[in-house]
């Protein structure tokens, strides 16, 4: 079927592909905001049995404001392709899957000076 132009008719503008509305784009940021909340509470940093039982024999404390920026650190990192890190914080060192969203095991920051970290592709300091 072929386009026939029928005098007195006029097609229509293409419609905009942007919009430049000041509010639009404030929620599209909303709304950005929200889903990369969500995608955290999916994905929070999971402890291993390992990691859990190096926290307690060596007393080493995270709190839980602590254990957010990790996780939010970590799941940077991931994005960053960074699939196994050394997280260190000012008490504790942890060795993290980026890849799994796990902590592998925990010691305190100062044990952490005399150890070797073997195929770690990134590093966090928080």
């Amino acid at each position: 079927m072929s386009h026939i132009p029928i005098k007195g008719f006029h097609s229509l503008p293409p419609l905009p592909t942007q919009t430049t509305n000041k509010t639009t784009k404030h929620k599209e940021t909303s709304f950005q905001n929200v889903l990369e909340q969500q995608m955290q509470l999916d994905n929070p940093l999971k402890l291993s049995k390992h990691a859990q039982k190096r926290l307690q024999e060596r007393d080493v404390v995270v709190t839980a404001s602590e254990w957010e920026h990790i996780s939010k650190k970590v799941m940077e990192a991931k994005d960053k392709g960074v699939t196994d890190s050394v997280v260190l914080t000012k008490e504790a060192a942890l060795v993290v899957s980026a890849k799994n969203n796990t902590v592998i095991t925990a010691m305190k920051r100062e044990e952490a000076t005399s150890h070797i970290f073997t195929n770690i592709n990134g590093t966090i300091v928080v």
